[in-house]
């Protein structure tokens, strides 16, 4: 049987990364909450990216529901937990990756130990976990740890990230104070504030807040993954801008749009306040 080599396996990344540069990607560590939809993808391009060592989460098992968009679900991992089958499957891309496997989940009693020596977190956690969110993404900016979330939008993404010492998830967000409905109203809007792919969207009962039900394609999770796993590595190896927060980036390949949204004072910002009137409209949300 042939041996595994970090070198050969990684050399096809040489080119668009320098040999030294893989060498930092090996030795960095990343933290990524949620395996299912983006976490699943996100944690397979880092791991092919060559990153050497990881803290991942996840407490769900795999459902058929999940089969349009997730990377570990299929028939023979139906009803397994995909925290196990995820670190499986990258550890078969390279066996000598280091993982630390959280598969009760992030709770606030093993929020220091996932967030330990990490270099970046990479959020994938379910829309509607909105209580840890809000705990990881405070003590990132506590620790300085860089923080991405590209949350797949209809047949695009939209990407926001938060930089040690610029603005924080709490400032951008404005979260209290609001319903748990409101709150995820201004999670997704503030993630995506043109809110471009609600053209297309074409059965609004799709989308339930009540009932924690919002529809997603494959093409939304892998875009998500490219635009969120590029800027890791230029966040990781120090190279080219970066966007971040008040400034976001929203793709969406059904309409052939690129958007780069600036919202001073986040959700705060007058522009933030008419759209959420306006997503209220039309999907029928009380305040």
């Amino acid at each position: 049987m042939e041996k595994f080599d970090y070198e050969r396996a990684f050399s096809r990344n040489v080119g668009w990364v320098t040999h030294e540069e893989q060498k930092l990607l090996k030795s960095k560590k990343i933290a990524i909450g949620g395996l299912g939809g983006v976490g699943g993808s996100h944690l397979i391009t880092l791991a092919r990216m060559g990153i050497g060592r990881f803290h991942i989460s996840d407490l769900d098992v795999f459902e058929i529901a999940n089969f349009n968009r997730q990377y570990g679900a299929s028939m023979s991992t139906l009803n397994r937990p995909k925290a196990e089958v995820m670190e499986r499957t990258i550890r078969e891309i390279n066996p000598d990756i280091e993982i630390s496997n959280f598969t009760s989940g992030i709770s606030l009693e093993n929020l220091e130990d996932f967030l330990h020596d990490v270099d970046i977190y990479v959020d994938s956690l379910d829309i509607f976990a909105l209580k840890i969110r809000r705990a990881v993404f405070a003590r990132c900016y506590e620790l300085d740890i860089p923080t991405i979330t590209a949350a797949p939008m209809g047949m695009g993404t939209a990407m926001l990230i938060f930089m040690p010492g610029k603005m924080s998830f709490e400032e951008y967000f404005d979260l209290d104070g609001y319903s748990f409905e409101e709150q995820i109203l201004r999670f997704v809007i503030g993630v995506s504030p043109t809110v471009m792919q609600r053209k297309y969207l074409v059965d609004r009962s799709s989308v339930n807040f009540f009932n924690k039900k919002v529809p997603s394609t494959p093409m939304g999770i892998e875009l998500a993954a490219g635009v969120a796993c590029t800027n890791v590595l230029k966040i990781l190896l120090n190279r080219g801008g970066v966007i971040h927060a008040p400034c976001g980036f929203h793709f969406d390949a059904y309409r052939n749009k690129l958007i780069k949204t600036w919202r001073p004072w986040g959700n705060k910002n007058p522009l933030q306040c008419i759209m959420f009137w306006r997503i209220k409209r039309l999907f029928g949300v009380k305040s």
